[in-house]
């Protein structure tokens, strides 16, 4: 197993924090078996805020997948099927253990030189 970094607007961070966000959707499925997502927080944060580890990997059809986590989902149904929009496959992430780092992290702590436009293994 092994982990990937993602970059996630800081709204979407907040609320993976907060409990209500608990999926993370994709539009592509890792290649490898990931067991933590390290989560970065985009403009104006742009620093490694915190990870979690997942619990699940959901792939479906966007509305399947919705129809599963829209309750959990932390996202409006628009926001979803705007981010959806023309995709026939979807993936979401089901978040556990999440953890909040007190001292937020840089890219290079990871050997990382830019943020990933989706995600990256580390």
């Amino acid at each position: 197993m092994c982990s990937i970094l993602i970059s996630i607007n800081p709204e979407h961070v907040e609320n993976i924090f907060n409990g209500t966000k608990k999926y993370e959707y994709r539009k592509i499925k890792c290649k490898q078996d990931i067991d933590k997502i390290i989560i970065y927080s985009t403009s104006p944060i742009m620093k490694i805020v915190g990870e979690a580890k997942v619990e699940e990997i959901l792939e479906g059809s966007p509305e399947k997948i919705w129809n599963i986590t829209k309750k959990q989902s932390g996202i409006t149904s628009k926001f979803y099927d705007k981010y959806f929009n023309n995709s026939e496959k979807a993936i979401a992430y089901k978040l556990t253990d999440i953890k909040k780092y007190e001292f937020p992290k840089d890219l290079a702590t990871y050997g990382i030189r830019t943020a990933p436009q989706s995600f990256i293994y580390v």
